[in-house]
């Protein structure tokens, strides 16, 4: 739609959803829309044919129309579109698929109030509307940048498996049941992390991906229960200081060519310890925007020195406030004897208005410091090398010293476009209960299905 300005004076074919239909005398007007944007069309009474079938057209109806480009005259310019200085003169309508009355109304207005159950039951419905598309749009582009940025600073794109093994590393996993080895299971990755340390090993030095993780939690309006989508990063031979430029370098950039509206508080962004941060503001993802009404105000900062472990026990063992392949401050190594709670970490926090949008840290590469915490944390030497020995032993195979962080597109966008929750920002999300409306998922299987994968239900 949005080319039929420059084709002023000649005939285009068209095809898109009818928006709105109106009648004025012997003609008959549409709104005609595709993903660039509305045009109108007017089917004039000389063709009585063609203005009858017209009158047949309902909105959400999909057509193919073949019309003559005309200028409109100044004062019926429609400076609210685009395509505003032109209207199509219908020649042959053709109704490729008509539609029933929508649930709601696909043209967006200041007063939608649906549920966001219905919306998402009807989510192909709540994504023709103009704001919806638009955030998509710009995920695809954000997302297309990051990648040109980081092929140009060397960086290397590699996907990593969605069917891995289940190790402990904090949040519960999605479990997948193996049907050839019964009994045994395949997790959803919470991140390739142990991945991308094998790549490091592999001698990849700058590796990344857009990366589906997936943890069973519970939702909040910053986090998907199941699934949500992060830039995940790791770098060999790079100190803390480097990947936090790199960061911000890239960040700062895409940014403000995305959104040129937005400020940024601080340049360059702060670098604040845990141990200022808690006393300072009370938080670890403290909000240091100066006007916090203002919705256009960025204030990153990056929170680092992190304690390598959280202050509470489980089960009598330390639990990592990273994960357990975070790296402990070189001077802080003896205290892993006999005050390990005191260690200090090279973890580092990306934090944007009080919002936490992407973690990291530098990683342990001794295989002796790797055994002590993962001692610290209750896993025995036996159970380590059980579940992690893949690990260890590529670490006896010159392994380089490597970092990595993990920004969450997500939440990052969330803030970005000054969206509700994370849910907004994704094509097909869940309901706050982590229900698809739509599919109906989560949702039984066939007794046949269960029985293939040797599982038995306790409906108990």
């Amino acid at each position: 739609m949005a080319k039929t300005v420059k084709n002023v004076g000649k005939h285009v074919r068209l095809a898109g959803w009818v928006q709105t239909t109106r009648r004025l005398g012997k003609m008959v007007f549409i709104d005609l829309r595709d993903i660039s944007g509305l045009v109108q069309v007017v089917f004039l009474s000389d063709k009585v044919a063609l203005l009858e079938k017209a009158k047949t057209l309902r909105p959400e109806f999909v057509v193919e129309i073949i019309g003559l480009v005309n200028e409109r005259p100044l004062k019926l310019v429609n400076k609210e579109i685009p395509t505003g200085t032109v209207e199509i003169q219908a020649m042959e309508l053709y109704i490729l698929a008509e539609s029933k009355t929508p649930p709601f109304e696909i043209v967006s207005t200041e007063k939608e109030n649906e549920s966001e159950e219905l919306r998402y039951k009807y989510r192909y419905l709540d994504l023709r509307r103009e704001k919806n598309q638009k955030i998509i749009i710009i995920r695809s582009n954000f997302i297309k940048a990051i990648r040109d940025f980081l092929h140009q600073e060397g960086f290397i794109e590699i996907e990593t498996p969605i069917l891995a093994k289940s190790t402990p590393e904090g949040a519960r996993d999605y479990l997948v049941p193996s049907r050839i080895y019964p009994g045994k299971f395949y997790a959803l990755p919470q991140s390739p992390q142990q991945y991308k340390q094998l790549l490091m090993v592999a001698g990849f030095e700058k590796y990344f991906q857009i990366a589906p993780c997936f943890r069973d939690e519970d939702a909040r309006s910053d986090r998907s229960p199941d699934q949500f989508y992060q830039l995940d990063m790791e770098m060999s031979f790079m100190s803390q200081d480097d990947i936090l430029t790199l960061i911000e370098r890239m960040f700062t950039k895409i940014i403000s060519e995305f959104f040129p509206e937005k400020k940024f508080t601080y340049s360059p962004w702060p670098r604040i310890t845990y141990q200022e941060a808690m006393e300072k503001y009370k938080t670890d993802k403290p909000d240091l925007r100066k006007n916090k009404n203002d919705s256009n105000e960025l204030a990153f900062c990056f929170v680092v020195d992190w304690p390598l472990f959280e202050s509470e026990m489980e089960n009598g063992h330390l639990a990592p406030a990273h994960h357990m392949f975070t790296r402990p401050k070189d001077a802080d190594l003896p205290l892993l004897e006999y005050e390990p709670h005191k260690a200090r970490s090279w973890q580092h926090d990306l934090v944007l208005n009080g919002y936490e949008v992407g973690g990291g840290s530098l990683r342990i590469t001794d295989p002796k410091v790797q055994e002590k915490i993962f001692e610290l944390v209750g896993i025995s030497k036996e159970d380590a090398h059980q579940q992690f020995g893949h690990l260890l032993t590529a670490f006896e195979y010159g392994v380089p010293p490597h970092g990595g962080i993990a920004p969450g597109i997500d939440r990052l966008l969330m803030v970005l476009l000054n969206a509700p929750n994370v849910r907004e920002v994704v094509a097909f999300p869940k309901t706050s209960d982590n229900r698809d409306p739509m599919t109906g998922a989560p949702d039984i299987v066939s007794e046949q299905q269960l029985k293939d994968l040797h599982i038995k239900i306790d409906k108990n």
